[in-house]
């Protein structure tokens, strides 16, 4: 019996042995991936990124010619039925010399890209609940359905920290914070992953952008960053650490960009000496969409796609991402390089060890084959529409309130205005909405209120846009409306007019999928089209103005705060998205998010997040340099009390800090509190506050608690002038609160 086929043995024995059994060019074709979708005869006229829908067919002569018998490792890019996954894994189980099955692999940021999947609040939604018990489930949905799908890898989650507000994939990420984004990604990724990937619930996680890739120069998608060595060490690369050690995270995804003119891709300090000797990652490193041909066409570190792949390869890079160097191509030249010595045949073995040790551990061997129609059961259980639901409610941010929410429910006339009123934005990387429909707020606020009693009006579009059906695509991403942008007229004039009558009015304003997401930039942080016009003229008729944003990043609120009573940060909630907004609105929950990433006052306050380094003059010509609404903030229809905070010391560097948290508002409600650490005295410049620590608790109306947060080395400690981890003795601020902003008690201790 050939050892690799025998389950009694480990999966590093089997891929040792399966290792020893393969041709040159069976290893290079394991580091290779292929799209699924271009062997479907139909695939192109299909709607739906990437689809195959059923009743489609695969042209498997198409396949067999790229693949031959030495297979394939792994095939992206096939949100389907899980028969044709099937098919193409059948082929290469029983045509290939091997039998190497390969690894599907989807997109499944916020939900598998699979049409008529959950479709889940944003990741930046998820962030602003700072809830990671919450992010544990969300990452259990998404891993269910895409493992029932077939698939058993998703390029997700998004951990770059997102320090550059014009930057459009600020939606993808967990916000600025690396206290946030470590802890809610660990949650995240222990969900997907479940501590055993053969579960078939559990998915393989594939981190990005590792390493710095939120802060992109100008807020332009991929464009360099610049960043010192210590700014690497302590701000961006403990994410991707804490992700792989304490999450268990297989893989990365690293970034298109260059660190300090240090394309990363072609790094060996970062691909090889960082990420697996010294971080020591399981599995694979990969390539970006395209990222390789990058090297030729935009950092011009390579003459050409030969060169471009040595150096990625001698960097330690183990694969290319897709649509990148055409398969055959890169097999070819790879097939060059290591025959020619070029490179490392031993380097090639350690690659093909990973994945096949992967493989082994999916029980892809024992069970290469997904159930035909178990899905049909999973996605969009009630189970995951709670997941959904949940988390779009508690992600809901409110950052002001003059008093007049939450609305009353017996509210004689509600004007209910705005371009997103009636189109719900649901974000980039969305399955489409199959069998199903998205209600939009103003459909669900005729069913929390009187029906008789509100009213709607666009007033204006977001953007114009060219005209189709009810989906238009942006990049190849779904963007969900009711009616396109290019259809909507302006009616500011109408839309105030509705608003004079009624005694209130709600304007759902925000973003859509052409002004955020991946290669959506911007260099003003205003919002767009004509909606700061249009809430002008709303508020000069009097009546109370609450301001809803459906927005995928920070948002210029100079002149908002002023006309508007209320202000609440919705982001994109998903499916359920309106109804979060609404069940807020009305009351019926009571709001508890808290920002994840800062606003600033004005569009020119870049950066602005609350860690940047002292020193700084306090001012600007126009104003403080303080942000609008910082890291952290966020109101409640309650209110809470912060006292007794003591501080025990255990031994060494490790402190218990305790205080009493109390709701003494007249409603239940959740509170985020929040510890702040400051270093007061210290070799090397650090921040005035750094987050270590939060807990979101429900409180009932006069109820009380204690809660205890225990600070360690690792809280204390900082990267010195030497380069090197310690904890210098001193004094250090101990601050809890609210927010960043919002510091209730504080008290200084010594080390």
């Amino acid at each position: 019996m050939q050892n690799y086929k025998d389950p009694a043995l480990s999966p590093a024995e089997r891929a040792e042995d399966l290792l020893s059994r393969m041709t040159l060019r069976e290893k290079i074709a394991q580091t290779d991936i292929t799209r699924g979708v271009s062997y479907s005869l139909e695939g192109a006229k299909n709607p739906g990124n990437c689809c195959v829908e059923d009743g489609d067919t695969l042209d498997m002569d198409k396949f067999a010619a790229l693949v031959g018998d030495r297979g394939v490792g792994y095939i992206h890019d096939i949100y389907s039925s899980p028969c044709y996954k099937n098919e193409l894994q059948r082929y290469l189980v029983e045509k290939t010399r091997l039998g190497i099955p390969c690894i599907f692999t989807a997109e499944a940021l916020h939900g598998v890209m699979h049409n008529g999947a959950s479709i889940l609040p944003v990741p930046l939604v998820l962030s602003q609940s700072f809830d990671p018990y919450l992010a544990e489930e969300y990452g259990d949905c998404i891993a269910s359905e895409t493992r029932v799908l077939g698939h058993h890898e998703i390029l997700a989650p998004n951990l770059d920290v997102a320090r550059e507000p014009r930057w459009g994939r600020t939606e993808e990420t967990l916000g600025e914070d690396v206290c946030l984004s470590k802890t809610m990604g660990i949650a995240l990724i222990r969900g997907e992953q479940k501590g055993d990937i053969s579960r078939p619930d559990a998915i393989i996680t594939e981190p990005k952008h590792y390493v710095v890739h939120g802060i992109a120069e100008g807020g332009l998608n991929c464009a360099p960053a610049r960043a010192g060595v210590r700014e690497v060490e302590t701000e961006y690369l403990p994410v991707f650490e804490a992700a792989i050690r304490e999450g268990g995270a297989y893989n990365v995804m690293a970034c298109y960009n260059s660190i300090d003119s240090e394309v990363v891709i072609s790094s060996r300090r970062y691909m090889t000496e960082i990420l697996k000797e010294r971080i020591g990652l399981p599995g694979i490193s990969r390539a970006d969409w395209g990222a390789i041909e990058r090297l030729l066409t935009h950092h011009r570190t390579a003459g050409n796609r030969k060169d471009a792949v040595r150096a990625v390869k001698q960097a330690g890079l183990d694969m290319q991402g897709c649509c990148d160097v055409p398969e055959a191509e890169y097999e070819q030249i790879l097939l060059e390089l290591y025959e020619s010595g070029e490179l490392s045949i031993a380097e090639l073995d350690e690659s093909v060890r990973r994945i096949l040790k992967m493989k082994f551990e999916l029980g892809l061997f024992e069970h290469p084959y997904a159930d035909d129609d178990a899905y049909k059961a999973v996605l969009r259980c009630e189970k995951h529409r709670v997941i959904s639901l949940r988390t779009a409610q508690e992600g809901v941010v409110l950052l002001q309130n003059d008093g007049v929410l939450p609305l009353k429910k017996d509210t004689a006339s509600i004007a209910v205005i705005g371009p997103s009123s009636m189109a719900q934005k649901i974000g980039g990387y969305s399955s489409r909405p199959t069998g199903y429909t998205i209600r939009s707020v103003y459909e669900e606020m005729r069913e929390k209120f009187p029906a008789s009693a509100v009213r709607q009006c666009d007033g204006c579009a977001i953007t114009h846009t060219k005209s189709g059906d009810d989906i238009q695509y942006v990049d190849g991403q779904p963007h969900l409306t009711k009616k396109l942008d290019a259809d909507i007229a302006d009616m500011i004039d109408q839309a105030a007019g509705i608003a004079a009558s009624c005694d209130v009015a709600v304007l759902v304003c925000g973003d859509n999928t052409v002004t955020s997401g991946e290669g959506m930039d911007r260099c003003s942080l205003t919002l767009a089209g004509k909606q700061r016009e249009l809430i002008r003229k709303v508020a000069a008729t009097g009546t109370p103005v609450v301001l809803v944003l459906e927005n995928g990043k920070a948002v210029d609120l100079s002149e908002e705060t002023a006309l508007c009573g209320a202000i609440l940060i919705a982001g994109f909630g998903g499916e359920f998205g309106a109804r979060a907004i609404v069940d807020v609105l009305a009351g019926d929950v009571n709001p508890a998010g808290r920002l994840s990433v800062s606003f600033p006052r004005k569009d020119g306050m870049v950066p602005c997040y609350y860690t940047r380094r002292p020193g700084g003059w306090p001012d600007y010509y126009e104003g403080a340099s303080s942000p609008l609404f910082a890291f952290g903030f966020g109101l409640s229809y309650t209110k809470f009390a912060y006292s007794d905070l003591r501080i025990d010391r255990r031994v060494d560097c490790t402190f218990d800090v305790s205080f009493t948290l109390k709701n003494v508002g007249d409603r239940d409600g959740d509170e985020v509190a929040q510890l702040y650490l400051n270093d007061v005295v210290s070799s090397v410049a650090t921040p005035l506050r750094q987050l270590r620590a939060f807990r979101r608790v429900h409180l009932r109306k006069g109820e009380q608690i204690r809660l205890t947060f225990t600070l360690t080395w690792d809280d204390f400690k900082l990267y010195n002038a030497a380069c090197e981890w310690v904890v210098e003795p001193g004094d250090f601020e101990v601050f809890v609160g609210a927010a960043s902003s919002d510091v209730r008690l504080s008290q200084t201790i010594t080390i």
